[in-house]
């Protein structure tokens, strides 16, 4: 199992020197959430890949539906090649009550599902390189020829940048589109219709799921959670069922955390390892 854990607030000065302590306490990967107005995500996380070597750099989460697609694929390649090929880029729908409506953001749920359907096949697309041409519901590209102006690096990694993309048990629809990709950030509805992190049974059946269609090729599965400072037995309470269930990243995720100094305090005691 990996170890991850997500910066709650602060700006790309505060991201890059988190950054440095998770790396130097043994975390796998630093992951920045991604506002619709605020602290820009991406260049936080290319501040983190300037002062780092080995932590991987990843968005929780990404929600394409209110983002041009070759932007997008063009700020992932770019940071994956700064990087050296430590970019992770975790996408879903997103919440649309942290200022979507504000904005003018999509806020349909069904339009929202088309187009993060249409932005992962661009974005897989352009990193593949020309030619590329694209036609759907609500993108056209003419086709890029390989003597497009100004075109980026393809990124580091290949055939691609893993895409960790959110599925919602047990929707066929949603699980499907995760199983196109190369991560999984399980997702189930709990008794109000509300969406929640599924638990470690559910866990256990999206994976048979995904193995099943996959036909055995191997999918990253995420978890996030909250794990307390010194006390190991507690953490492994917390991790270890769901790294049983086949889970195969840990995320620490302090959401809540109001003090930067707790947050500190907890990635300078490293994951809360059990395996």
């Amino acid at each position: 199992m990996k170890y991850g854990f997500v910066l709650p607030s602060g700006d790309a000065r505060t991201a890059a020197g988190l950054a440095v302590e998770l790396e130097r306490a043994g975390w796998d990967g630093i992951f920045l959430w991604e506002p619709v107005w605020g602290v820009d995500a991406w260049v936080s996380l290319a501040a983190c890949a300037m002062v780092t070597e080995r932590i991987r750099l990843g968005t929780m989460l990404t929600p394409p539906s209110r983002m041009r697609p070759w932007k997008l694929a063009s700020e992932a390649a770019t940071l994956d090649n700064l990087s050296g090929g430590r970019v992770i880029l975790s996408v879903g729908l997103g919440a649309p009550e942290v200022g979507f409506a504000e904005f003018g953001e999509v806020v349909d749920r069904k339009q929202r599902a088309e187009l993060l359907d249409e932005a992962l096949e661009i974005i897989d697309g352009l990193w593949q390189g020309p030619p590329f041409s694209y036609s759907g519901k609500h993108y056209t590209i003419s086709e890029i020829r390989d003597d497009f102006v100004h075109k980026p690096a393809p990124p580091v990694q290949q055939p691609r940048i893993p895409i960790w993309v959110v599925g919602a048990w047990p929707s066929e629809r949603s699980m499907g589109r995760v199983a196109k990709y190369d991560g999984l950030i399980p997702s189930a509805r709990d008794a109000s219709g509300d969406f929640r992190q599924a638990n470690p049974d559910e866990v256990r059946e999206m994976k048979a799921w995904l193995e099943d269609r996959r036909g055995g090729t191997p999918i990253d599965i995420v978890v996030e959670g909250e794990t307390p400072l010194g006390d190991p037995n507690a953490a492994a309470r917390v991790v270890a069922p769901y790294r049983d269930a086949g889970a195969t990243w840990y995320i620490e995720a302090m959401w809540s955390a109001a003090d930067h100094d707790a947050v500190l305090a907890r990635a300078r005691g490293g994951p809360p390892r059990v395996d």
